[in-house]
């Protein structure tokens, strides 16, 4: 349960700082204010995204198992998809 939390509060930090400066630029393009207004978007998705990916974490990791079992396995490959076995 710790890791799964630390894990879903890592990746959801990184992808909201990318995406809210991603999203921030192409809506307002560079500014003065820019890094404010980025800011401001990133402390509104950060909370909401840490708890969406602790609740789908789970589901994603089934849904990625099921898929990757469904490909067809390429030559020399274990096609290990257990995460637990990383």
């Amino acid at each position: 349960m710790k890791h799964r939390l630390i894990a879903a509060i890592l990746m959801s930090f990184g992808l909201s700082l990318l995406m809210s400066c991603w999203v921030t630029l192409i809506n307002l393009g560079w500014s003065d204010s820019f890094v404010a207004q980025w800011m401001a978007a990133f402390r509104l998705a950060w909370p909401p995204a840490a708890i969406l990916a602790f609740l789908l974490g789970p589901p994603a990791q089934t849904l990625a198992g099921y898929l990757a079992n469904r490909l067809p396995k390429f030559k020399g490959s274990k096609n290990d998809t257990d995460p637990q076995k990383l």
